[in-house]
């Protein structure tokens, strides 16, 4: 008897394989739809009466398929209804051989198919299993579960990462909850000392409204300070109609950097009352939407500005640190705050504005200044005022602090006036008097020591050459003339000599 006799023999009636009335097996929803169509036609044989004949003919389904479903549920009930899934057709293996891939595919570390085809045919040789082909191989590898492929070979981090399902919230009003990260840029830019860079980006966006409350571009890495400078921007309302968002949050949500972990900016979030959230340690999709941005800012913006990372193979920075600035600013404010985002249905600007609110506020810029400016350098008051990078800042309130040692706190991004403090007390407010009506940056201070420094090593060499035009390479210094003692004799004295003289 062949093995599909047997099969068919030994399978439920109503719940044959190969019955040719039956579609091709699905999910068990589909399972039970057909075995509920089966039982409603049967149920006009139970319980009505109707012949197996009529309902052949009204529903063109052969008779012997209704007297087999029939056959089958007086023996199983409904279940027998049931259609069953056909098996898999061209394989014929022992499960172990099966289970024998299956572990190889996921057993670290990863090998090739070619790998596991070689090494499960010698098992096979070695218990006597029929070898079998590439493509077998390859298709049992193939049904592997995703998921389970990848928890195995790359982790429960990238588990977590691609298959757990992912809820994403949204704060319930603006300043509810803001968040902030940095990013490293993908394009070039000329530092202040004109060499190429890369700079970083440090933003904070409301959750609510997807509206950028604040930024700061940069050199070098993420610091607290930076970090400082764009909550202090983010707060305090701006000068552009087209940026209204500020105010203080309710909620700060960042990463476990050591930017955001300061004890400066926990005791800032103290002072000016609001909270901060740490993301859960290499989880970033609680981070996505400012990470979103980032994008949107890198195919948008970057992709058509000179120095971006990925329009050439080796790209030249064409802009300044400060004109990158400017570029970003009208970006955000005049293109990514005024169009409709997809995921609000509104311009992040008209959502976060809402229906007119009044944002919470420090009382003075002062007291944010106080709070956020962590530049804090001591010095001596001296009868000239306060030197500090070079530049001399006097107020006439420094009159009476003459020799005292005091603290200094500035921005960094404009060092035309500092705040000057005496024993935790703020004192005044002192200016640079040769920069009074001008912004002045550490970046200025560093571009002017640059040039300078770039003017003495032109002196430098040009000594040098003029060194090596009276003294070529290779050639000894000519040593100053002695006298010859052989060519000049020494003339003898002609005066008298006696013998107790010699």
């Amino acid at each position: 008897m062949s093995r599909r006799s047997e099969t068919r023999r030994d399978a439920p009636l109503g719940r044959d394989q190969n019955d040719s009335s039956t579609e091709k097996a699905g999910t068990p929803r589909d399972y039970l739809a057909k075995a509920t169509a089966r039982w409603e036609m049967l149920r006009q044989h139970v319980e009505d009466g109707v012949p197996l004949t009529v309902l052949a003919g009204e529903h063109h389904i052969g008779l012997r398929t209704l007297q087999r479903w029939h056959q089958s549920f007086k023996l199983h009930g409904k279940p027998g209804l049931e259609p069953v899934a056909p098996g898999k057709r061209g394989r014929r293996m022992p499960s172990e051989f099966v289970n024998l891939v299956e572990g190889l595919a996921l057993a670290k570390p990863p090998r090739t198919t070619a790998a596991i085809h070689e090494q499960v045919n010698k098992v096979a040789l070695h218990q006597g299993w029929a070898p079998v082909s590439y493509s077998t191989i390859r298709s049992i590898v193939g049904e592997i579960d995703p998921g389970m492929m990848t928890l195995a070979q790359q982790g429960t981090a990238a588990y977590r990462d691609k298959y757990e399902l992912v809820w994403r919230r949204r704060a319930e009003r603006p300043n509810a909850v803001w968040q902030a990260d940095h990013t490293e840029l993908d394009i070039l830019v000329f530092d202040a000392s004109h060499q190429p860079v890369r700079p970083w980006l440090t933003t904070i966006m409301d959750d609510y409204s997807r509206a950028l409350c604040g930024y700061m571009i940069f050199t070098g890495a993420p610091s607290s300070l930076n970090t400082a400078l764009v909550l202090r921007e983010a707060i305090w309302p701006k000068k552009t109609a087209y940026w209204p968002m500020c105010g203080i949050p309710d909620v700060l949500y960042v990463d476990h950097g050591t930017d955001f972990t300061s004890h400066h900016l926990a005791q800032a979030a103290r002072d000016l009352h609001f909270e901060i959230i740490f993301s859960t340690v290499a989880r970033p999709q609680g981070r996505g939407k400012i990470e979103r941005f980032f994008g949107t800012l890198n195919t948008e913006l970057l992709a058509r500005l000179p120095g971006y990372l990925h329009s050439v193979p080796n790209p030249k920075p064409g802009l300044s640190i400060g004109e990158l600035d400017t570029a970003l600013e009208e970006f955000i404010g005049q293109n990514y705050h005024q169009r409709e985002h997809q995921e609000i249905k509104e311009t992040p600007q008209k959502a976060w504005q809402g229906n007119g609110w009044l944002p919470r506020l420090p009382e003075t810029i002062d007291e944010l200044n106080l709070l956020l400016l962590t530049v804090a350098k001591p010095r001596i008051v001296h009868r000239d005022g306060v030197h500090f990078q070079g530049l001399r800042y006097i107020s006439p309130l420094l009159a009476a602090y003459v020799g005292e040692s005091v603290i200094l706190r500035y921005d960094p991004r404009d060092v035309a006036e500092i705040q000057v403090f005496h024993r935790g007390q703020h004192i005044c407010k002192a200016v640079d008097p040769t920069h009074e009506r001008a912004t002045v940056t550490f970046k200025d201070i560093q571009k002017a020591r640059s040039a300078r420094k770039r003017q003495l090593r032109g002196q430098i060499k040009e000594r040098i050459a003029t060194v090596a035009e009276f003294l070529p390479a290779g050639q000894p210094p000519t040593e100053p003339t002695q006298p010859d003692p052989a060519a000049h004799p020494t003339k003898k004295t002609k005066l008298r000599t006696y013998a107790e003289d010699e």
